[in-house]
């Protein structure tokens, strides 16, 4: 009895200290995990940008920007329509693209249903998707801040530190000021451009004075957007841009032949005196103004962010400093899209 006694003690001795030493390795490995998964801490930049029909490229090539001067954790959501996304999935999953993150999703038409008055001047500004800026918090759920940039744009710079940009508190929004930068100051004047509130609003009308907003109020660009999501909806923004895009339809209060955009009208008035600013190299803009006005090489160099806003966008021709835009552009797949150049 006693030898069979013994050696159940020695048979439990030798089974602790075989778990003591066994035990060590796992808690080891279970602290080795969570240091070397910072991917799972990491926070999510939400990217929104939209893939509208004949100028996808432009969006591919902005992409390629934003991922390829980042190591942030960037989520894409790339906006289309629905007879356009097939496309723009084929483009991304075929190219070098395929390893960003990104989700596609359907903009559907009907929500600007009797909000658009026919346009004649620039038709182009009327296409569904230059509005998406409009329901963000519709296409994007989760995100509490959200980036959104217009398709014709380059990112030279870490979209991590645009993400950073502090927004105040109670604003729902930050732009850039078109009056921000003096070495623009030349570029506006030489090509007519408007900066200030004169540009997009038609100060005859009643409904416009009634706003007290000064006509020469600097103005701001909203191709480049970090929006906070609680503030929209709390301060119901999409709800606001809609009440001055029907009485827009109803009163014509702006026009695509002010200021060469009707997405841009509506935001100037719900935001007035309610947004926060962005640095302004992360908004370099009026490059797609003028065939022939350009900047000079060093200061786009020293630009994080170049924005072809205007008629002449550099997939087309003519069109300045397409070399910085054609850096990162990936050619179309399935042959669809072509870039249209002298040689051509």
């Amino acid at each position: 009895v006693n030898q069979i006694l013994l050696l159940l003690l020695v048979l439990t001795v030798c089974a602790i200290l075989y778990n003591k030493v066994h035990q060590v390795p796992l808690a080891l490995k279970n602290e080795t995990v969570d240091l070397e998964s910072p991917e799972e801490m990491e926070e999510e930049i939400p990217v929104v940008i939209c893939a509208a029909a004949g100028r996808m490229g432009a969006a591919v090539a902005a992409i390629s920007s934003i991922y390829s001067n980042t190591e942030a954790n960037v989520l894409f959501y790339i906006v289309g329509m629905k007879t356009t996304i097939p496309h723009i999935r084929k483009w991304i999953e075929n190219s070098k693209l395929k390893e960003i993150k990104f989700k596609v999703v359907e903009f559907n038409p009907m929500v600007l249903k009797g909000k658009i008055r026919q346009d004649a001047s620039r038709p182009e500004l009327l296409q569904p998707l230059n509005f998406v800026r409009f329901y963000l918090p519709l296409l994007i759920q989760k995100h509490e801040k959200v980036i959104y940039l217009d398709d014709d744009v380059i990112v030279q710079g870490d979209i991590q530190e645009l993400y950073d940009t502090k927004l105040a508190p109670g604003h729902a929004a930050a732009f850039s000021d078109d009056c921000d930068l003096p070495s623009t100051h030349e570029m506006i004047r030489s090509v007519g451009m408007q900066n200030t509130y004169m540009g997009f609003l038609d100060y005859r009308k009643q409904a416009i004075r009634d706003l007290g907003i000064s006509p020469s109020t600097c103005s701001f660009n909203p191709g480049v957007i970090v929006a906070n999501m609680t503030e929209w909806k709390h301060q119901r923004i999409t709800k606001q841009l809609e009440k001055w895009m029907q009485r827009n339809v109803e009163e014509n209060l702006y026009s695509s032949t002010l200021g060469g955009g009707v997405a841009t009208s509506p935001m100037l008035i719900v935001f007035h005196g309610k947004y926060s600013s962005i640095n302004p190299m992360w908004h370099i803009r009026h490059l797609g103004w003028s065939p022939d006005a350009r900047y000079s090489e060093q200061f786009l160099q020293e630009a994080k962010l170049l924005h072809w806003n205007g008629r002449y966008k550099p997939w087309d021709y003519p069109s300045v400093h397409t070399d910085l835009w054609e850096n990162w552009f990936i050619p179309d797949p399935s042959g669809k899209f072509k870039l249209t150049r002298p040689d051509s």
